[in-house]
């Protein structure tokens, strides 16, 4: 639901335990104009640095809680984190006031180069280190904990000697963070690499569990031919979300408890009304458990 306003128009800035939308471009306007009852919205913070851009989430603000998704922080670079990049995220957070803000583990940079994905890193003590010294470093510049996502990965380091969710486990011991889980990256990972999905989400710390993110995936053999890419999917984020994945959410709720449920949509994107009828979804789930009087509480 829409927040209070202030005096400013602003709304209360906190998450609520709703169903929310990722916020692109080709939705801006639909946005203010409808001004639809969507619990909150979450936007990649980087698309938000400068220009219009900004003043238009500036305005979004102003009627619903936001959450900062950043995508370029690269938390897995041994070269640490980019000051300029952070002091650009810490300039914006102070200026919108997020209600979370999240990263991804993830790697994404090389020198001064930024690369057009979020790359896997093999997951050893040597990484967890970096990756955890990363974390520390954005979190005490933006002076908040920060949400870790987990991957969606295609292919799996044969120097990998920690479990992805013991991993994302001892990030949160060493740092104080919490994590996303994202549903969608659970399915596309375990259909590719053989994993049970449901013995992922009874592996995640649920206390630290602070969204859910939902959306939807492809085959990967509609982009790569060949025999490799048979039965693999492709996160794209391009579509409704799965049916696989809607699953895995009733799944996740029943371990792990409601959270805040995020639609993402990030190509070919449809009309604002068909997102929001995939919110509408997600918050039939999340009402369906709470009245069930779930206790799991988020750290």
């Amino acid at each position: 639901m829409i927040g209070p306003d202030r005096a400013c128009g602003r709304c209360e800035g906190a998450i609520p335990q709703a169903a929310g939308i990722g916020l692109r471009f080709a939705h801006h306007r639909a946005l203010l104009d409808a001004l639809p009852p969507i619990g909150w919205v979450e936007v990649h913070s980087e698309n938000y640095l400068s220009g219009p851009a900004l003043e238009t989430l500036e305005a979004v603000r102003c009627r619903y809680p936001v959450s900062l998704h950043c995508v370029g922080l690269s938390l897995g670079s041994a070269q640490g984190i980019d000051a300029d990049h952070l002091e650009r995220i810490a300039t914006l957070c102070a200026r919108i006031e997020p209600g979370l803000v999240s990263e991804h583990l993830a790697w994404g940079r090389v020198d001064h180069a930024f690369l057009a994905d979020l790359l896997p890193l093999p997951l050893t003590e040597e990484s967890l280190a970096v990756v955890a010294a990363n974390i520390a470093r954005m979190q005490d510049r933006l002076r908040r904990p920060v949400l870790i996502e987990n991957p969606s990965t295609y292919v799996q380091f044969a120097h990998t000697t920690i479990p992805e969710t013991e991993f994302l486990t001892h990030l949160v011991a060493r740092t104080g963070c919490g994590l996303i889980c994202d549903i969608n990256n659970i399915v596309v990972s375990a259909t590719n690499h053989g994993w049970d999905a449901q013995r992922y989400l009874q592996a995640l710390p649920a206390a630290a569990i602070g969204e859910y993110h939902l959306a939807g995936h492809g085959p990967v053999s509609a982009v790569l031919e060949g025999e490799a890419s048979s039965g693999m999917l492709l996160d794209t984020h391009d579509r409704p979300v799965a049916e696989s994945v809607w699953s895995l959410f009733a799944d996740a709720l029943r371990i792990l408890g409601p959270r805040p449920a995020l639609i993402e949509w990030d190509a070919d994107l449809p009309a604002l009304a068909v997102l929001l009828g995939q919110a509408d979804r997600a918050a039939h789930h999340l009402q369906a458990v709470s009245a069930q009087g779930f206790d799991v509480q988020p750290a």
